[in-house]
C-alpha cells in the first residue's frame, strides 16, 4: 500500500510500515487506563471536548493508529459506558490500583486470559492531542531484545529544561533509555528529551513490572519507569517532533479544546 500525500497521513503510514518490519509476529492490543479520581482535574475522562468526552477522543486516535484492537481499562461504570459508545472494548478495573500500568495489566488479564496478545500499548487516557502516528511510532521502537518502548520529544526551551514537571529522558545513541529524571539533564549544550507518556510493553515485561515493588529511584523521582530500569529492563525510545502534553489542569483542558478545534488531532 502506497503512503499517500499529506504530512500526518504519510507519517502514520511510514510508522505503521516500520512497526510491521520491526516486529512482524507481534500481536498487539492498545489499552487505555482511565479513572475518574484525579487530584487536579476530577472526572477528567468525561471532560467535554467539542461535544464528546475525552475518552472518546482517545479511543478514536487509538483506533486510527491501526496497530491493534482497543481496550479501555475503566475504573468506573460511567467511563465504561462512554468508551463502549466510542467503539472500544471495555473491562472494569479496581479503582484502588496504584498506577495506570497496574490497570493495564489487570484489564489485559481479564480480557485476554488465553494470552493471545503478547504486546500491550499503554496509552494514557488524557492525551487527546497525541497523533495516531505517535502510537505507531512507539510500537516501531520496540525492537528485538527490548522489553519496553516509549517516545521522547526534543526541546531547546530553557523552561522545559528547568521544569521538574517536564520529565527528561537520557537516551543513548542507539535509542536505549539510560535514565529518566525531573532534573535538568543531561548537562551541557543541546536539547533535552521530554518523555512522552506512552509505553509499549511485552506482556512478560509488564507482568514482571507490576509484580515488583516500587524501586528506590522510582520513589525518589516519582517516576515509575525507573522501576523498569532498576529491574534491568531495556527501554527503547523513538523520537517525535511534536510533544503531546497530557491534561492535568483546567488550563491544559482549555488548551486541548482549542487545539482539537483547530484540527490538531490527526484522527480527525
Amino acid at each position: 500500500m502506497a503512503c499517500v500525500a499529506g504530512s500526518a497521513k504519510r507519517t502514520l503510514c511510514l510508522a505503521r510500515r516500520t512497526a510491521a518490519r520491526q516486529s512482524p509476529t507481534m500481536n498487539l492490543i492498545v489499552v487505555i487506563p482511565a479513572r475518574m479520581a484525579s487530584t487536579r482535574l476530577p472526572g477528567k475522562p468525561l471532560a467535554d471536548i467539542g461535544g464528546r468526552p475525552m475518552i472518546a477522543w482517545m479511543v478514536e486516535l487509538a483506533k486510527a493508529a491501526g496497530v491493534g484492537p482497543v481496550l479501555v481499562a475503566a475504573a468506573e461504570e460511567e467511563i465504561a459506558e462512554a468508551a463502549l459508545l466510542a467503539g472500544a472494548n471495555v473491562t472494569l478495573t479496581d479503582p484502588a490500583l496504584p498506577s495506570g500500568s497496574d490497570r493495564v495489566h489487570a484489564a489485559l488479564e481479564n480480557f485476554d486470559p488465553a494470552r493471545r496478545f503478547d504486546v500491550a500499548v499503554n496509552l494514557q487516557g488524557d492525551m487527546p492531542t497525541m497523533r495516531a502516528g505517535d502510537v505507531a511510532a512507539a510500537v516501531a521502537a520496540l525492537r528485538e531484545g527490548a522489553d519496553i518502548a516509549t517516545l521522547v520529544s526534543p526541546s531547546s526551551d530553557a523552561r522545559d529544561r528547568d521544569n521538574p514537571n517536564v520529565v527528561k529522558a537520557i537516551r543513548a545513541a542507539d535509542g536505549r533509555c539510560l535514565a529518566f529524571t525531573r532534573a535538568p539533564a543531561p548537562w551541557g549544550d543541546g536539547p533535552v528529551l521530554r518523555h512522552v507518556g506512552i509505553y509499549v510493553f511485552r506482556r512478560g515485561a509488564l507482568a514482571r513490572f507490576v509484580a515488583a515493588p516500587p524501586s528506590p529511584l522510582e520513589l525518589r523521582e516519582k517516576l515509575e519507569q525507573m522501576r523498569a530500569l532498576e529491574l534491568g529492563m531495556t527501554i527503547m525510545a523513538g523520537v517525535v517532533v511534536d510533544f503531546p502534553k497530557g491534561i492535568d489542569s483546567p488550563a491544559d483542558l482549555e488548551a486541548a479544546r482549542a487545539a482539537l478545534a483547530r484540527g490538531a488531532n490527526s484522527a480527525q
